[in-house]
């Protein structure tokens, strides 16, 4: 059914208007308690207990989908076990202009240039304390993604970092921070482990105790993810999330005509798969157990994502799959991983 409404409804329309209205719905249904009354939830029996966390399912919700944690109780009553929201910035932001946001429907892929568009660190901070005030243990695991300030220098991002984490650590379970988009100027290059160990201590250092992931793109050389491996290990980190939206275009069946009209941006989905695999790997061989890693990119079904818990993932997260198979797909996902 999801199907012909997609090819129907939501293919001829704007992606970006098409969110909002999928939102819109999630939330509207959440408030009615349509969501709850669905059973989708995980149930605990696939359970995952990591950095001191307890998951009821492996599969989550990547960041980017809700990023002003607006829809987060509704998201984990439709099968998620965690809602990593975000991108948040200290600074709210706009992000970049329209259109920012493509489907590649051939591929099952997205293209996205959003720009980190979110109501602040201070506003989604004080969203979530009501959140919780009002959802005592109702709620899937809320990770927190925080990024660089567009209007903020390269040079000063250890402390716009700092300022974000400092108003987020208080309502998260968790911390990510997002060194990887391609859509802010200059953001990738903080992925250099001289750029990285700075902000990462920053963080630390206003995370309460909660846990601190680090996210990294697709793109980066192995070398550089070893290095990045092994900044995780020294800081004591939590873990790495694994990987971001890539900037290559390659191996698309997309017309080219249709990929370059679209423009800059990152893509994600089905394309990521065999990457962010690869990564997950090189990731296993050199952590050895000793940092979780969240597996995130291309993952459209449970045996994907059990073939990424099988290489070494802690956890497993999913976006452009829950866009191309509506909102049944996390819970399908999460019930057969339990078998």
């Amino acid at each position: 059914m999801y199907k012909i409404i997609f090819k129907l409804f939501f293919a001829p329309m704007d992606p970006e208007k098409v969110h909002h209205l999928v939102m819109a719905a999630i939330r509207v249904g959440g408030a009615l308690r349509l969501t709850k009354l669905l059973k989708l939830a995980p149930t605990g029996r696939g359970s995952v207990q990591a950095f001191g966390l307890h998951f009821d399912a492996p599969f989550g919700l990547a960041a980017g989908f809700d990023k002003n944690a607006v829809a987060v109780k509704a998201l984990g009553e439709l099968g998620f076990s965690h809602v990593e929201i975000g991108t948040v910035t200290a600074i709210a932001q706009s992000g970049n202009e329209k259109p920012r946001l493509f489907r590649l429907i051939e591929d099952r892929a997205i293209i996205n240039r959003m720009g980190f568009n979110n109501d602040g660190a201070a506003v989604v901070a004080q969203r979530l304390t009501e959140l919780r005030q009002k959802n005592q243990g109702k709620l899937p695991v809320i990770g927190v993604n925080i990024g660089k300030s567009r209007v903020v220098e390269v040079e000063d991002a250890e402390n716009d970092y700092r300022a974000s984490a400092r108003l987020l650590a208080p309502v998260a379970d968790y911390l990510a921070v997002n060194v990887s988009s391609p859509n802010t100027p200059g953001l990738r290059s903080l992925q250099s482990v001289e750029a990285l160990e700075p902000i990462l201590k920053a963080v630390l250092a206003e995370s309460l105790g909660k846990p601190v992931l680090v996210k990294i793109a697709p793109d980066l050389a192995d070398e550089d993810i070893n290095a990045v491996a092994e900044l995780a290990l020294s800081l004591g980190l939590a873990g790495v999330i694994a990987t971001n939206t890539t900037i290559s275009r390659d191996g698309l069946t997309t017309p080219k005509s249709k990929v370059e009209a679209a423009g800059a941006g990152g893509l994600s989905g089905a394309p990521l798969k065999a990457r962010s695999l690869e990564v997950l790997r090189l990731l296993r061989a050199r952590l050895n157990g000793r940092v979780a890693i969240i597996s995130v990119g291309g993952i459209e079904t449970a045996s994907e994502a059990q073939e990424r818990l099988e290489n070494g993932a802690t956890l497993v997260q999913g976006y452009t799959g829950f866009i191309y198979d509506g909102p049944f797909w996390a819970r399908k996902i999460n019930r057969q991983l339990t078998k």
